[in-house]
């Protein structure tokens, strides 16, 4: 497993529960990692350190957690040395890696997606916020850690974003808002096969009610009662399905997961971003209720036999994450404060402490390493309950300066999530309308939804 954080920790989770997976490594691991299974320092970007570790473990499958390293080709290196991977090479990857690439497959395969344009000029900026009006969306072109999105009523503040991201020397994509829930999606995929796992809420705003600025995500839950039926199925038939299809056809085929970021307008299901690997916190929340061996899974997946006819097995019930951040997260976040009252946790009924940013200090005692800190997870038999559970599994846990948010799953509990009902008005829906960086049409097509 190459990567260092929650995400990882939830996946070796998951394989210390697959009756075929014999032994587990991580490289570079947390400290929560290093109670489960064997860690080895690394630089997780380097393709040439994770295949010579692989080789040295004699691993039978290598699972990438992080972007970065996707970005970095850590995939196409070990492809290349003969080792199967989980996880797409660099070229596939730029499906996160650019969020204008993104716009472009979407474009070709026909998916729905909100406009925009992509840019390195201030001055088309300014053109894009006023042809789209508020709230404003601008988003940083690369990988920005769940971090580079600005979502405003406030022009000049996403101008100033922006402008930050273009001063950077990197360019910007500038969106029409999409108005509606958000849902998370994760898709296996072999390269030609695709099988979907249970549809995930996370919460991206830094506050209760939606409030502050954006991280990488505060909290999660599954599964989405409040969904239409057929939600899932047509998610893989109108995005999941055409984009592995279109990459495919281009040389490039995605084998991985592909994470899919969606909205419920009024226009239909929207796609707002794509991601290359299982996001975070989502997977915490979903592999915690998933009963098939992941394992298996994800080795089927790098092999290109994914059984798309394969039901797979979920548990009962529902799952809540719950992000503890650390003093001043999602800003330069204060690092090396003690954590305590971990033990409590496990008291508390299906309720389980998953490790993000977390490491040892020269005293051996456990602290703080990063923004989101540690998850603390909680099954039960309705959201009420794991809610319940899971927060008071998060009052057990002691970390100075630390915050988070209260109200993870809560509207869904409660019965207050809506869902837009498309009407007679809205049966056209925008296909991956984008704009390249030199202004000229990267597509422009419209046409009338079933």
């Amino acid at each position: 497993m190459v990567g260092p954080g929650g995400r990882e920790h939830a996946m070796i989770t998951s394989l210390l529960r697959d009756p075929h997976v014999s032994e587990v490594h991580a490289a570079p691991g947390n400290a929560g990692i290093a109670q489960d299974v064997p860690v080895h320092p690394l630089n997780a970007q380097d393709p040439e350190a994770v295949v010579a570790l692989a080789r040295e473990l004699s691993a039978d499958l290598v699972v990438v957690g992080p972007e970065a390293p996707l970005v970095a080709g850590v995939a196409d290196a070990l492809d290349a040395a003969g080792i199967p991977v989980f996880g797409p090479s660099r070229e596939a990857a730029r499906i996160e890696g650019s969020k204008s690439f993104a716009k472009e497959i979407m474009a070709a395969a026909g998916v729905p997606t909100a406009r925009a344009v992509a840019t390195s000029d201030m001055m088309q900026v300014r053109e894009a916020l006023e042809l789209f009006g508020a709230p404003h969306v601008v988003k940083d072109d690369g990988l920005a850690a769940g971090k580079g999105v600005v979502v405003t009523q406030d022009r000049d503040r996403a101008e100033a974003h922006a402008r930050e991201c273009l001063d950077a020397g990197g360019s910007v994509v500038v969106e029409e808002f999409l108005d509606g829930p958000e849902v998370s999606l994760f898709v296996l995929s072999d390269g030609e096969h695709v099988v979907p796992l249970q549809p995930a809420q996370d919460f991206k705003r830094v506050r209760d009610g939606d409030e502050g600025p954006n991280t990488g995500g505060m909290g999660a839950y599954t599964p989405l009662d409040w969904l239409p039926e057929d939600f899932t199925r047509e998610v893989v038939e109108r995005v999941a399905r055409p984009v592995v299809n279109e990459l495919r056809r281009r040389g490039t085929p995605f084998t991985g997961v592909l994470y899919c970021g969606l909205a419920l307008t009024p226009r239909g299901v929207q796609v707002i971003e794509f991601n290359a690997r299982f996001g975070d916190p989502e997977t915490q929340s979903v592999l915690a209720m998933l009963e098939t061996p992941l394992g298996e899974l994800l080795l089927d997946a790098a092999r290109g036999r994914l059984d798309e006819e394969r039901p797979l097995q979920w548990r009962p019930g529902a799952s809540v994450t719950i992000v503890l951040a650390a003093h001043n997260y999602p800003g330069a976040p204060r690092r090396g404060d003690v954590i305590s009252g971990l033990e409590e946790v496990n008291e508390v009924p299906e309720t389980r402490v998953i490790h993000a940013g977390t490491e040892r200090n020269d005293a051996g005692e456990l602290v703080s390493a990063g923004g989101r800190v540690l998850a603390v997870v909680s099954l039960g038999a309705d959201l009420r309950e794991a809610r319940e559970r899971g927060y008071r599994g998060v009052q057990r846990i002691t970390l100075n300066g630390s915050h988070h948010r209260t109200d993870i799953a809560l509207a869904a509990a409660e019965g207050r999530i809506e869902v837009p009902t498309p009407g007679a008005a809205q049966h056209t829906a925008t296909r991956g309308t984008a704009t390249s960086m030199d202004g000229r049409p990267a597509a422009s097509t419209a046409e009338e939804q079933a």
